[in-house]
């Protein structure tokens, strides 16, 4: 078997047979002619069924998941939607990871719940968790690890024992790690989701998402069978332009992601030595309570990194004052990105158990220099020691309207 960065380069990636182009040709159409009624060439009809850069993108994907098959699609929530609806019928009910992101809760519980869906949330950690909730209605249970944005790591073969033995499928959200430092599929994950916008497409300029399943049996059909109808008949594909950004994005996966990690590093373990931080979310920590099995199951650490500061007035503070970390809800991208998730991706949780705390960051490490982005927040805790304090921490903060979840 060929190594990642062979398979990122080149599965899926067929060269142009007609020019020799080394990069395959974006397939910016919508229809495709045939050669008589139903006489299809190369088995393409029309792009919301089948489009060839949709096509090798799903292929190069799928061979660095170790799949059996993928799909792409407009967005992350557009994937994960689309598994839903794909497997699950009225009356079922998810095992949920409690710390993960904010808009599959949403989904889950704002619109499958319309459907009879419901949903536990449990420690991701803890096994015993995750088992105890589990009942005989259970057909999905779902997980994101490293989890967002508290980067808990779950135990994959312990989710996949307690699937098999309830008959219940298990999905893994990858979007944090990517295939290049876990493939939860060989931990006995039946399905992996991501949001392709984030490290796959690598440079914050593409909107998809991707599901990719193992050979697998689910009430009678094959999950490929199954998600595939949905993707055609749903529609929420990825188009073509989107498709040919995240299939290039991919060809540098591993060596983006090396640099994301070696960084991340660096920074979580300046960031653990600083006053101001009382507490360092970040696996490759030996303080991490993570750390070991993270360091079994994924080839690093990643590039996210949380933290929490003195009170919700420095973490404020320190979000809004840097230079190279910029105030954004994605990350994954090779610049870096600081976001405030209370209200920025999961404010929709404020006010639940699930709420993140008011004076916690999370950092999305670019490809930036370490010492440079280490600079950039030395002025961030500078910002946040002036609008930290005893007569601001006991001030009663204002009421905010949660903002867009997105």
């Amino acid at each position: 078997m060929s190594g990642f960065n062979t398979l990122a380069v080149h599965a899926g990636q067929h060269k142009d047979p007609h020019t020799g182009a080394v990069v395959p040709p974006i397939y910016q159409t919508s229809t495709f002619i045939q050669d008589g009624i139903n006489v299809l060439r190369s088995g393409h009809e029309y792009s919301r069924g089948s489009n060839p850069t949709r096509d090798g993108f799903e292929a190069q994907l799928t061979a660095l998941e170790g799949g059996a098959a993928g799909f792409a699609f407009a967005s992350g929530i557009a994937a994960e939607d689309a598994l839903l609806r794909a497997v699950l019928e009225p009356g079922d009910h998810i095992v949920l990871g409690a710390d993960g992101y904010g808009g599959t809760n949403r989904l889950i519980s704002k619109l499958h719940s319309k459907w009879g869906i419901t949903s536990s949330a449990v420690d991701i950690t803890n096994l015993d968790s995750v088992r105890a909730a589990v009942r005989p209605n259970t057909a999905l249970l779902w997980v994101e690890t490293p989890s967002n944005p508290l980067l808990g790591i779950a135990d994959l073969a312990g989710w996949a024992d307690i699937a098999r033995e309830h008959g219940a499928l298990l999905v893994v959200d990858n979007t944090f790690a990517t295939p290049y430092l876990q493939r939860p599929l060989d931990f006995g994950a039946h399905a992996v989701v991501h949001s392709t916008t984030k490290y796959i497409g690598g440079h914050s300029d593409v909107l998809g998402g991707a599901v990719i399943v193992a050979e697998h049996l689910f009430r009678g059909q094959a999950l490929a069978e199954a998600v595939g109808f949905q993707q055609f008949a749903g529609g929420a594909v990825a188009g073509p332009q989107d498709s040919y950004l995240a299939a290039r994005g991919l060809k540098t996966l591993g060596l983006r992601m090396e640099r994301h990690c070696a960084s991340a590093a660096k920074l979580a373990r300046w960031l653990d030595s600083q006053p101001e931080v009382t507490r360092v979310y970040y696996p490759g920590l030996e303080s991490h309570p993570g750390h070991e099995l993270a360091a079994r199951q994924q080839r690093g650490f990643g590039g996210i990194v949380s933290l929490q500061l003195t009170d919700e007035p420095a973490a404020r503070a320190f979000a809004e004052s840097m230079e190279y970390f910029q105030l954004s809800v994605s990350l994954g991208g090779v610049e870096s990105l600081v976001c405030y998730p209370r209200e920025m991706t999961h404010a929709s949780l404020i006010g639940t158990e699930l709420e993140i705390p008011a004076n916690l960051v999370r950092l999305s490490v670019g490809i930036e220099e370490p010492e440079d982005l280490i600079a950039d927040l030395s002025r961030g805790l500078a910002a946040a020691r002036n609008a930290a304090g005893p007569a601001r921490t006991t001030c009663p903060q204002p009421a905010r309207e949660p903002a867009l979840q997105l």
